[in-house]
């Protein structure tokens, strides 16, 4: 036995290091898909920044451009106009020459009156002054300031990776608080995601892994997900923190165990004139015609089993082929037996439903039998039909119940705890409690007339329920003449 004990211990142990190895090739290929993208993006931010320069090379040289033509063209202005006046003052000097040359004074008095063109010559207004500046100073630059910044150019900091609290995470009520926190201080985080995945596993692994699911843009340190519907043992969780530029590391994953009952409708248990799909069944008058195609069908809940959790006999399955309940006992069973542990499921009745029952049953029910009225099955019973009634069933006995009929009722069946509880599931209201001792795996049952049920299971049994188990224990009023041991 010992040797048996340390060959068990080595191949589980030889099955996580094969896990293991797994996970470093899968974590080597990463490092370089992830190395290669680090590179691709690293020049692809430098040929922008060589794109920027490029550009505002190409504006700065175009403005100097821009004005040197300006001062070229104001210069060849005034250089156009001094031309002008010194040809002018030229012709004017040859005159005034010419002038001076007369000696007849009544010659000379007609130049004299002509003194007036000599004062207004154009080269008294030129202007010896050039009217721009050759210095271009102005249009200098200094990348002093510039080229430290890109000698500092570096890579991002890059957050650590979060710490979660596994001893402040819940799983309850089918929703899963997970807290973290951070290593040290750090004023640039911005925000966290959160990823999960359910998993069968206890421990992450590579291979036959669900994808993460992400949750992203988290703002506080603590998150809730809620309205999960619990159809695998565990839930791996992980958070990473983000900057405004950049994520770091994911926190090493966590597994947090996601105990819930989950069982479909098995058809092949069903009365002819139920119409049955995974969780809903529907009363059908036509006498099952087009079945075909959902005959045999097995659980399609889409996870693994779940903890406790046993399938019915094959060898009762098999023999059940559409005739396993007959004449008046509309009635079909769940695909999975409870044998141990507390477990909690709930139905919906749509709203025409004229009767239906909803309970457990040992896998014994005879073909025509129905819900309650045999000594190894349990249910409440409503009849919609000409006036409404709630009762508890069970032995062929009755008790009618003073309540107002719920849209959801919630069955909590505790097998090794002899207990047996419908509830409100609104309200989490008790309903009623029968007690009593199981000798035999249990089965989920339920029997429909003229109307449809919808079950919902994968659920944890609710803080509410557990809350008022603890004070019903107390109390066996609401159990009347119904309870037995089995």
């Amino acid at each position: 036995e010992a040797l048996q004990r340390i060959v068990s211990n080595l191949a589980n142990k030889n099955g996580e290091i094969h896990n293991f190895i797994d996970m470093l090739n899968h974590t080597i290929k990463n490092v370089q898909v992830n190395s290669s993208n680090a590179i691709s993006e690293l020049d692809e931010e430098f040929d922008g920044l060589y794109s920027i320069l490029d550009e505002m090379k190409g504006s700065m040289a175009s403005t100097i451009q821009q004005e040197e033509a300006r001062k070229i063209q104001a210069l060849q202005d005034q250089l156009s106009q001094c031309s002008n006046a010194l040809e002018s003052s030229e012709e004017l000097l040859e005159l005034a020459a010419q002038s001076l040359d007369v000696k007849d004074p009544v010659e000379f008095l007609k130049v004299e009156n002509s003194e007036q063109i000599f004062t207004m010559a154009s080269a008294f207004r030129i202007s010896l002054k050039p009217t721009v500046s050759d210095s271009m100073t102005h249009l200098m630059v200094d990348f002093t300031l510039e080229r430290r910044i890109l000698q500092a150019v570096n890579f991002l900091p890059v957050p650590k990776a979060p710490e979660i609290d596994l001893a402040a995470c819940l799983v309850a009520d089918n929703c899963i608080t997970v807290s973290w926190r951070m290593p040290e201080d750090d004023g640039r985080i911005d925000h966290f995601v959160l990823e999960y995945r359910k998993t069968n596993f206890g421990l992450p692994r590579v291979k036959d892994e669900q994808s993460w699911e992400l949750i992203d843009y988290i703002k506080a340190t603590e998150y809730t997900l809620s309205g999960l519907k619990f159809d695998t043992k565990y839930m791996n969780v992980r958070v990473q923190a983000c900057n405004k530029a950049v994520a770091g590391e994911y926190s090493d994953p966590v597994t947090l165990e996601t105990k819930a009952f989950v069982f479909s409708l098995d058809s092949t248990s069903s009365h002819l004139n139920l119409k049955v799909e995974d969780t809903y069944v529907e009363w059908d008058p036509t006498g099952g015609k087009g079945q075909e195609k959902v005959k045999g069908k097995e659980n399609k809940s889409g996870g693994g089993p779940s903890p406790k959790r046993t399938p019915v006999n094959t060898r009762s399955s098999a023999r059940g082929s559409r005739d396993r309940f007959t004449g008046e006992s509309y009635t079909v069973l769940g695909d999975t037996a409870v044998e141990s542990g507390q477990h909690y499921w709930e139905v919906r009745a749509q709203k025409d439903c004229k009767s239906y029952s909803v309970g457990v049953t040992y896998r014994n029910l005879g073909k025509f039998d129905q819900l309650g009225k045999t000594n190894s099955s349990w249910c409440i019973h409503i009849n919609n039909w000409l006036q409404t009634t709630i009762s508890a069933k069970h032995n062929n006995k009755t008790k009618t119940l003073d309540i107002t009929v719920p849209d959801r009722i919630g069955v909590y069946c505790d097998f090794d705890g002899g207990q047996l509880t419908f509830y409100n599931a609104n309200s989490k209201e008790l309903l009623h409690t029968f007690r009593t001792k199981f000798t035999q795996p249990l089965l989920p049952g339920f029997m429909i007339w003229c109307g449809g049920l919808t079950v919902s299971t994968g659920l944890q049994v609710p803080s509410a329920v557990k809350t008022l188990q603890k004070s019903e224990n107390v109390l066996s009023g609401s159990t009347g003449s119904l309870n037995n041991t089995a």
